[in-house]
């Protein structure tokens, strides 16, 4: 892998559902389903968008898990949910919690309008220093980010300039194709 760069596998910003921070979340669904249909470089879909501010430079990410849990405020009861793991606990934990908070209770089209009023710059997830990497290091560096991270992107930059998106499928796939052409028998 030590060959292969970043920027040999990543998708360019043009290419990527991008949104304003001030945007619904319902513009931030519409804008992946969009980005979804139009992206056939790879047979997997995008999974998130990226967030832009007033100035136009991208100020975070928004993913499907950052959308469901936006709309519902519970789960900020919880507390900061992205920097927290829940992997130690047992089921009746979670039992226990659900019990406690009853998410989803809403009827439906109560989601519906929280999809409309909520605004991406709530819930959308602003990366860490770790969740960037350079165009020129190499596919090595940015599968260590990934792993020690849990990422499922990394926002890729060129000096000060984002330039696109690492994903995890993407990197997955080539790593794949790499193993299938060792010409090792089973």
């Amino acid at each position: 892998m030590r060959s292969k760069l970043v920027k040999d596998l990543v998708v360019p910003l043009s290419e990527y559902a991008t949104i304003s921070q001030d945007a619904s979340l319902l513009d931030a669904i519409l804008a992946l389903e969009k980005a979804q249909a139009q992206f056939n470089r790879s047979p997997y879909t995008h999974r998130a968008v990226l967030v832009y501010n007033e100035t136009g430079n991208i100020v975070g990410k928004l993913s499907q898990i950052d959308i469901i849990r936006g709309l519902e405020p519970k789960y900020e009861e919880v507390g900061d949910l992205k920097h927290r793991s829940f992997s130690a606990f047992s089921p009746a934990f979670f039992k226990a919690m659900y019990d406690h908070l009853k998410p989803w209770e809403k009827p439906l089209r109560d989601l519906c309008k929280t999809t409309a009023s909520r605004k991406v710059k709530e819930v959308m997830h602003m990366p860490t220093k770790d969740e960037y990497v350079e165009a020129d290091a190499t596919l090595d560096e940015a599968i260590h980010r990934l792993i020690l991270g849990s990422h499922q992107s990394l926002i890729v930059t060129r000096g000060e300039e984002i330039v696109g998106i690492l994903r995890l499928t993407d990197v997955f796939q080539e790593i794949t194709n790499v193993a299938k052409t060792c010409g090792i028998e089973p």
